[in-house]
């Protein structure tokens, strides 16, 4: 206000003019000078407050995201706080989204997996799956283009968009159902058939449920004190998950073949790292595949439970290798062979190895070493293995067998080798002949005692009839 006065004074004293003219002068000089000034001011201020805002109008791509058929995609992109990004991403370039459909996510979608991404610890999980759909470029869908192309997503990673001869657009396996869905000016849509999950999403979420699978506390018994030193006893180091039983295998069989299954483990068990009846069940339906084993299947899961009792001792962390007779061998077994009480049991025991053998490691060992025993299910027998033809001979003279067909199941916990014979222990065998021996040379001994007896007899009844047999001390 005072450098106004001075101006107009001066203005005054130069031109020799009243004071009323000056002012009239000064205030169109405001005018002409000052308003467009404070206009322009305004509008700079208006278009800072509009750039603060937000860059996004009513037409954007993510406005009709969100008001789109997408109703899953876009509570995850709500619930991933990706709104102020996408904004941000879409106020300098133009994207593409792939959209998967409301049932990829409702229905197709793992429970579990889908219960990993919603958790809080796992947000950023959920904000690069997201990310990964959404393209940094805008990509137009024709039924011309017929190239494979690279596109790089927002998550850092890439997507391979390929076209097939039906004209079928795949995006990474995922079939686009709707191209174009919604077009716009910074952005398009386009509708696909299932979830594009990352691969470091995928690696995230099996590392947490194989947390989960082995994070159980085992329970533990309260301290043992040492009587000699009067100190503690130093528990046993905790075996590592997934590794070999401390106990042998014949402590976790059930107590003796029956029709029963097997016991269930009591509280404080082992815990079960593998899923033993599943691959029990794998190998009994490749028997069945494979052909030729048909009589095995039936024995180890109608006639008796051991499927049961195997998939229990695989659970919990033993291996066995199994010796499949084929349906030939198994049709010359004998109703009394297999009427016994228990006897289907103690045969399909003999043929259960508790070790993990292959054809290869079980012919190296026969030529290395020349004859092994290895250990079965029926204690105390073993069955022997023997070089023979160049394949592996189990067992011993006619009651022996060859291996027929090598690795017809291998997982790495059961292994099954299919076999020509049906195999018995050798004592079993020798008993069983020794007995027979007996018997035939017992009744060759009774039957002439028998005759003479008999003999004898009749010669005294004569020698009576006549007075003559108290001479004869046989007949007293």
């Amino acid at each position: 206000m005072v450098l106004l006065r001075t101006i107009i004074r001066s203005f005054n004293s130069f031109y020799s003019v009243s004071m009323a003219e000056t002012r009239k002068l000064i205030s169109f000089l405001l005018l002409m000078f000052i308003f467009p000034l404070q206009l322009t001011a305004s509008m700079q201020l208006q278009g800072n407050n509009a750039t603060h805002s937000g860059q996004i109008n009513s037409n954007s791509v993510l406005v009709a995201l969100l008001d789109s058929h997408y109703t899953e995609l876009s509570e995850l992109v709500e619930k991933a706080l990706l709104l102020q990004p996408l904004e941000d991403a879409v106020g300098k370039h133009s994207i593409t989204i792939f959209a998967p459909k409301n049932e990829a996510l409702e229905r197709d979608l793992d429970p579990e997996f889908k219960r990993f991404l919603l958790e809080p610890g796992n947000l950023k999980s959920l904000q690069t799956l997201l990310l990964h759909h959404i393209v940094s470029t805008r990509i137009e869908l024709n039924r011309t283009a017929t190239e494979s192309t690279q596109h790089h997503t927002l998550s850092s990673d890439s997507v391979e968009l390929t076209s097939h001869d039906s004209g079928d657009k795949f995006i990474s396996q995922s079939k686009v159902i709707h191209p174009n869905a919604v077009d716009r000016p910074d952005g398009v849509i386009h509708g696909i058939e299932r979830l594009l999950i990352p691969r470091s999403v995928q690696q995230d979420f099996n590392n947490r449920r194989n947390l989960r699978s082995i994070s159980a506390v085992r329970p533990e018994g309260a301290p043992e004190v040492d009587p000699r030193t009067n100190r503690l006893k130093k528990p046993t180091p905790a075996s590592k998950p997934g590794s070999s039983p401390a106990l042998p295998v014949y402590y976790a069989m059930a107590p003796g073949p029956s029709l029963a299954p097997a016991p269930a483990p009591g509280p404080g068990g082992p815990h079960h790292h593998f899923n033993g009846e599943k691959q029990v069940k794998d190998f009994i339906q490749t028997l069945l595949h494979y052909g030729g084993y048909n009589e095995m299947a039936d024995i180890l899961v109608n006639l008796t439970s051991l499927a049961t009792e195997m998939g229990r001792l695989v659970s919990e962390g033993y291996v066995l290798t199994v010796l499949a007779p084929n349906d030939e061998a198994m049709a010359k077994l004998t109703t009394d062979q297999l009427s016994e009480p228990g006897a289907p049991e103690q045969i399909i025991y003999y043929h259960v190895i508790p070790e993990y053998q292959t054809e290869e490691s079980m012919y190296n060992a026969v030529r290395r070493f020349g004859k092994i025993s290895y250990d079965t299910l029926r204690l105390p027998h073993k069955v022997l293995a023997q070089e023979a033809d160049g394949s592996v001979k189990f067992g011993h003279g006619d009651g022996s067998a060859y291996l027929f067909d090598p690795d017809i199941y291998t997982d790495g916990r059961i292994s099954v080798q299919g076999i020509d014979g049906v195999l018995f222990p050798p004592e079993e065998t020798s008993t069983k002949l020794s007995e027979s021996k007996k018997n035939v040379k017992v009744a060759v001994k009774q039957k002439p005692a028998t005759r003479r007896g008999k003999l004898l007899e009749v010669a005294c009844q004569m020698l009576g009839a006549f007075g003559q047999d108290s001479h004869f001390s046989t007949c007293q």
